[in-house]
């Protein structure tokens, strides 16, 4: 009997380390990640994203609503806010939302993790001011992505702060394959 040999953890931040399961608690203090339920008939299909009575998703006030695709292999990131909350969620296509704790003080501060979202994994994420957060399209096709902020967008003084893509933070974009 051969013995299969023992492989490294992965660092951390490598997606087989960030990647988290939609069931699983998030990793950093504050994110919140809502499985969503498609309700479909022979009409076509709805799926509600956020709701008024949600006190969880609603932890942050209502700003505005808009719609961004990222091309296949884009990685659209990394950024934060001061003070804006995003609820994303990807509608069509398959993107890889990448998050990492940039807050100080935060008791997550630091660690990162990685959600799978799309059209197979309909899920809403709530990520609060100071997370850093960004996209990689994993599909074949334009992934839409809704985001839900709790404030305006302001083009004179935008709430962000930007960092680059790869490099930066402790979260690698790479694919694993296994």
């Amino acid at each position: 009997m051969t013995q299969e040999p023992t492989r490294p953890a992965p660092p951390p931040g490598a997606p087989g380390d960030a990647i988290c399961d939609l069931e699983a608690p998030p990793r950093i203090d504050g994110v919140v990640v809502r499985e969503l339920r498609w309700r479909a008939d022979q009409r076509g299909a709805l799926v509600e994203l956020v709701r008024a009575d949600d006190p969880e998703l609603m932890a942050a006030p209502f700003g505005q609503v808009y719609v961004t695709t990222v091309r296949p292999g884009v990685v659209k990131g990394w950024h934060r806010h001061r003070r804006q909350w995003d609820r994303i969620a990807c509608v069509s296509g398959h993107v890889l939302l990448g998050l990492v704790d940039g807050r100080a003080g935060s008791p997550t501060e630091g660690a990162a993790m990685g959600l799978l979202l799309g059209e197979r994994t309909p899920a809403v994420v709530l990520v609060p001011p100071g997370v850093w957060h960004g996209l990689k399209n994993v599909g074949e096709s334009e992934a839409f992505v809704v985001n839900v902020v709790s404030e305006p967008h302001d083009r004179a003084r935008p709430d962000e702060e930007r960092a680059p893509a790869h490099g930066a933070l402790p979260f690698d974009w790479t694919r694993t394959d296994r």
